[in-house]
């Protein structure tokens, strides 16, 4: 189900339009080279695009204003209740976070001596992140902007002889490839095609590109799609009409385009030749496939690509599969993991071309299945599961320059660790253990890592191969995290359900003096996910802790990073074992650590999270006060509202109609009969993955009841709340509603 966005408050009213305005952003910090400066404004906002380690359900990789009289009243109300607390140490606010660069796609130019790239900056008063390229050495000794542009710039990819930095950008009015030199000057735009691109890889003749665009599978060229789209723009007819599913998936209306690939070549620019003709299926899949689902051979002939297989099985079947298409085209693209029926993802070259790597599950119809990194000989096409006797799933892959291993990185014990693999054992050696750690690639004689905590965001490092020698490269936020005093955390273990060792955090206060503490209690998403070491930019707990609360979170049965026997207990058990083990856990915690105030509790949820917090409302009054975030409330009636029906198919063991005691046995719906704790209820509009009605139903029942509710409805945002001015008030009102029930 996924991990969900941010925001909460509390009270009866029936309605309150809140219009939340404009702050705009500021500064770099002082390791990086002087940047124009922004204008300056209340808030200091940048958000990035950069989400290392959502749980798997999206998975899940995110603002001062005019308010109604009743909000203004509740302003007046949190005034006065900060006024009675006592004074506490300035910790993480959301502000904060909306003022954090986020930095991401990390790309090593070919001679292993700088690095390339992208920043997210929040534009407070357009609402969005603003995205640009920039570039640092590996040493860390220079850290610069490359592009300054208004309009967003990504996907930084090197030339091959290291002279330019090439990118995708909309700075002409629709997504190109654009490149700039690293030596200076303006950038110059590459392609001037007449359809977005949805992302690019340059060819190792530094010549061709491959790159993903939208069209109509019967189209016969790029103007046939743009010429199709413009009629369809201009028909004042918007029915939508479908003989099959999906008809909408994450958060968008399926439109009858695929997601093809093509090859551009710069001898040809007005055109390209579609690698995937009448293809109707998207390559790289949709919503989350980005061009790691595309590869190159090192000789430049062959183009590797995942495609789902099914046709309107799609809604209920995990089938990917890697191709394989000469680059000229023309011919029919051959499955090389038809055999496996369940997903196959990443597919990545080796350096001398002669192995293609893959990340994979096994079991059909289980998106959380452990991810196994096989090799596939391109001469026989035989495979070999390289990780099989690993118990983690890998997230990533990256050959070493000379074959013999492959770097990647996996949950690990309320941490993502990085691992190298051996490729002609299977054998992974842990190279970083604590904190979130991914996306590593080769520079020279060193390994370029990001890697961020629950005290810092994402900033980029470098180890030695053997793990050894961790050093920053980039500190854009070192003088922002300087100013924040953190809450202190530590991660414990207990006895939970099943008799099973389960793990989880206990944060203090930020500033903490002494004393007891209210608690905010929060349940992750995914279910598959995990709730560790990392900072997140919508569930974030030092967001509470800077607040005054505790925080503690538990990775209950089903959580990621602990074996994949732990990780499947959950299914057909949602309400069992992982209830049982938020309880021992808090239990737990209440008698470890003394400043928890067992008097004061609150229970906040997304997702899966959501669906958790419904279910303990039926089943406890412990809490003062819950925040449900696109939750479900009846798991029958979900079956038919979501999208990718393989999820509650296999978590609840089959449909409802052949399965009903699935559906059945731990619902919240049956136990709304005992719901009595004040609740806020969160849900976005375009949350096609859990439905809005089910937020509104909710909400209703909580009303009906006569339970102390209130409901927040984004009609802009989809499963999380990413908009920043959104954000704030997210953060603003989940707040509120915690000070207002534990009385902070």
């Amino acid at each position: 189900m996924g991990a969900s966005g941010p925001t909460g408050f509390g009270s009866a009213t029936r309605s309150n339009t809140v219009t939340v305005c404009p702050a705009r952003a500021s500064s770099v910090a002082a390791a990086a080279p002087a940047v124009p400066a922004p204008t300056t404004a209340i808030w200091n906002i940048f958000p990035t695009r950069y989400t290392p380690l959502f749980p798997r359900r999206l998975l899940t990789h995110k603002r001062t204003g005019q308010y109604s009289r009743a909000m203004k009243l509740h302003l007046v109300l949190g005034v006065l209740l900060a006024a009675a607390a006592p004074a506490s140490a300035k910790g993480l606010t959301v502000e904060d976070m909306l003022a954090m660069q986020r930095i991401g796609e990390p790309s090593v130019s070919p001679d292993g001596r700088w690095v390339a790239f992208s920043v997210r900056d929040t534009d407070y008063d357009a609402n969005r992140g603003r995205m640009d390229v920039w570039l640092a050495s590996v040493d860390g000794a220079t850290v610069r902007r490359l592009t300054t542009h208004p309009d967003s710039d990504t996907e930084p990819r090197w030339s091959p002889d290291g002279r330019h930095v090439y990118f995708l950008s909309t700075r002409s009015g629709s997504s190109q490839v654009w490149r700039i030199a690293v030596a200076g000057g303006e950038a110059e735009q590459v392609t001037k095609l007449p359809l977005d691109l949805n992302g690019f890889k340059l060819f190792p003749d530094g010549k061709r590109l491959a790159i993903a665009i939208d069209v109509w599978p019967d189209a016969k060229t790029l103007g046939d799609t743009a010429k199709r789209d413009d009629a369809k723009g201009k028909s004042k007819v918007k029915a939508r009409v479908y003989d099959q599913l999906m008809f909408r998936h994450w958060d968008s209306w399926e439109d009858g385009k695929y997601s093809h690939v093509f090859v551009w070549n710069p001898d040809k620019p007005d055109t390209a030749i579609d690698l995937t003709p009448g293809q109707m299926t998207d390559s790289p899949t949709h919503p989350w496939g980005g061009m790691d689902e595309i590869s190159i051979s090192p000789d430049g002939k062959t183009v590797a690509f995942v495609a789902r297989q099914g046709g309107r099985e799609t809604a209920w079947h995990t089938n990917t599969d890697v191709f394989l298409v000469p680059a000229t085209g023309g011919a029919k693209p051959v499955a090389l993991t038809a055999a496996n029926k369940a997903y196959d993802f990443e597919p990545t070259f080796s350096p001398d071309g002669r192995s293609l790597a893959v990340r994979r599950m096994s079991r059909p119809g289980y998106e959380a299945d452990r991810e196994r990194i096989a090799i596939y000989d391109l001469a026989s096409k035989k495979e070999r599961i390289l990780t099989e006797a690993w118990d983690r799933s890998a997230s990533s892959i990256t050959w070493a320059r000379d074959g013999k291993t492959i770097y990647t990185s996996a949950d690990n014990v309320g941490n993502h660790s990085l691992f190298a693999i051996d490729v002609a054992t299977g054998k992974e050696r842990l190279l970083v253990d604590k904190g979130t750690n991914n996306t590593p690639r080769i520079a020279g004689d060193r390994i370029l890592f990001a890697r961020d905590t629950l005290k810092s965001p994402v900033e980029l490092f470098t180890i030695k191969a053997d793990g050894s020698d961790l050093r920053p490269v980039t500190k854009l936020n070192a003088a922002r995290v300087a100013k924040i005093e953190w809450g202190e955390y530590e991660q414990f273990s207990f006895k939970g359900a099943k008799g099973d060792t389960v793990h989880g955090f206990a944060m203090k206060p930020a500033g903490f003096k002494g004393g007891k503490a209210p608690v905010a209690f929060l349940v992750h998403g995914g279910p598959q996910g995990s709730f560790g070491d990392h900072f997140h930019y919508r569930w974030n707990p030092q967001s509470y802790a800077g607040r005054g609360y505790a925080v503690v979170f538990i990775d209950f049965h089903g959580s990621t990073g602990y074996g994949q026997a732990f990780t499947d207990a959950i299914r057909g058990d949602w309400g069992g074992a992982p209830y049982d083990d938020l309880m021992m856990g808090l239990d737990h915690a209440l008698g470890k650590y003394p400043w928890l105030d067992k008097n004061r509790l609150a229970a906040l949820g997304a997702s899966y999270g959501g669906y958790m917090i419904n279910w303990i409302h039926g089943k406890t009054n412990r809490f003062k006060a819950l925040v449900c975030h696109d939750g479900n409330l009846d798991e029958r009636m979900a079956y038919f509202d979501t999208e990718e029906l393989w999820f509650p198919e296999w978590e609840h063991g089959g449909t409802p109609w052949d399965k009903p005691e699935g559906y059945q046995k731990h619902n919240p719906i049956d136990l709304v009969k005992n719901w009595s704790t004040p609740t806020l209820v969160i849900h976005g509009g375009h949350d096609y993955r859990v439905v809005d009605t089910q937020g509104m139903s909710t909400f209703t029942a909580l009303q009906r009841k006569g339970v102390p509710s209130r409901f927040i409805h984004f009609p802009d945002e989809n499963h999380w709340v990413v908009k920043p001015q959104n954000s704030k008030l997210w953060h603003d009102e989940v707040l509120a509603w915690l000070d207002r029930w534990t009385k902070r």
